[in-house]
């Protein structure tokens, strides 16, 4: 029996959905314990390429029982998209195979158009990158205590009388406030009646689920959406998500105690990206970075936006080791840095007041960061095809060393490729 938590240790994007989907064969449960769907993650199986916004990257195992935690915000429209999508394409998911916490709370349409709102209404610079998804909107309701949880959906009379209360204070908001169009009771409501009966099997306590299992000997996976530098108390704040992207949020995410936790993975690209607002201090400005983006293919599978890009970041690394307790790595799109060289790698940054081995607290002091790099030599080989690590190039996997002896933290697992068999595994974290 082993719980293995997945994160990311950048800004999101890292490939967490393929790691996921590659550890999935050796869980029995996979969780998702925050976040919405403000994010994608993108899986390559059998040339066939599928892309998740809130469903488990382990839905494809079909022996598989994957759950939707509380610590997620859910659209009811976009899961039963993803649910329609996979019956397409001949999965049929059951409420046997995929489970929604009836703590989960319920993203509304006003949530979304507060979103857009708010966003229009920021001056440029200020913009948060928002993608409009209500995501903050629906976190900012739970921690007022107003919001609606799928459970207060499944009581037709509680649900009207929430609903209620709410429509009439988004309405003045809206209206008063942005000059924006007001929305309409009535509809959401024939709309969320109808969600109500499509999602009403799919309803249970999954923190229950998930404790029977760790006492029965099963190994669960919980996946964490977006990355270390977007959670809401440790990131580039307040370019951030709204909820905690970290380790610690697999336990109030899902419902299960600190100490149940075995281990933890972090998801490291090997180089860095960002999608939206928000500072980036090795971000590149010139043609290596446009190289980088194109042959990443680097773009949002959320919204398309095209992700900026820069040189790996070893002190957000080791801020992402420390806050999420890493006990090992995955790197991944290694194969994308072939006949880039030199390489780069941030290992501390000068500011306006002095040198600095971790993010700065206050985002004016990040806003003026300037990175160190080490420099070390590049491969030109096409790695793509290599299925073990003394395969790779010298100079491929002195870059994997260095990585580890700046993180303090063993590489257990590398990826050269989309394709879930273009992975070298090292260390399989459940045994």
């Amino acid at each position: 029996m082993s719980a293995v938590v997945v994160v990311g240790t950048q800004w999101g994007d890292e490939g967490k959905g393929k790691i996921v989907d590659l550890l999935t064969k050796y869980a029995d449960l996979i969780v998702r314990f925050q976040g919405g769907n403000n994010a994608g993650h993108t899986l390559v199986v059998d040339g066939n390429t599928f892309i998740f916004h809130l469903i488990p990257s382990g839905i494809l195992y079909e022996d598989k029982l994957c759950l939707i935690g509380n610590g997620v915000v859910l659209d009811p429209s976009v899961l039963i998209g993803e649910l329609e999508e996979l019956k397409s394409k001949g999965l049929e998911i059951t409420p046997q195979r995929l489970k929604i916490s009836y703590n989960t709370h319920l993203i509304m349409p006003y949530h979304r158009a507060l979103d857009h709102a708010r966003e229009a209404a920021k001056s440029k610079g200020k913009k948060i990158g928002t993608t409009g998804r209500g995501i903050g909107p629906c976190y900012e309701d739970k921690i007022v205590r107003c919001g609606i949880k799928i459970g207060d959906l499944m009581d037709p009379e509680l649900f009207r009388e929430k609903l209620k209360e709410n429509v009439e204070a988004k309405n003045f908001i809206l209206e008063k406030q942005f000059g924006a169009q007001k929305i309409s009771f009535d509809e959401i409501l024939r709309e969320y009646e109808r969600y109500r009966e499509i999602l009403s099997p799919y309803v249970d306590n999954c923190s229950f689920i998930i404790d029977e299992a760790l006492k029965n000997g099963k190994n669960v996976l919980f996946e964490g959406a977006q990355g270390t530098q977007l959670d809401i108390d440790h990131g580039t704040y307040p370019f951030v998500t709204s909820s905690n992207t970290v380790a610690g949020g697999a336990c109030t995410g899902a419902g299960i105690g600190p100490s149940r936790i075995d281990k933890v993975i972090g998801v490291c690209k090997a180089y860095t990206t960002r999608v939206g607002g928000g500072p980036f201090p090795t971000e590149l400005f010139d043609e290596v970075g446009d190289r980088m983006q194109v042959r990443g293919g680097e773009f949002g599978a959320t919204t398309g936006r095209k992700r900026r890009c820069g040189w790996l970041d070893g002190v957000v690394l080791k801020d992402a080791v420390r806050l999420n307790g890493i006990d090992g790595l995955a790197i991944t799109k290694l194969d994308v840095l072939s006949g880039f060289n030199p390489l780069k790698v941030c290992t501390k940054y000068k500011g306006r007041s002095g040198t600095w081995e971790y993010m700065p607290g206050t985002i004016r002091e990040v806003e003026s960061l300037v990175p160190e790099y080490t420099e070390f030599n590049g491969w030109d080989e096409d790695i793509s095809g290599i299925d073990s690590i003394d395969g790779l190039p010298v100079q491929c996997q002195d870059y994997i060393k260095a990585i580890e002896d700046l993180s303090g933290v063993p590489v257990e697992i590398v990826s050269v490729g989309p394709g879930r068999e273009q992975t070298i595994v090292l260390k399989n974290p459940f045994d």
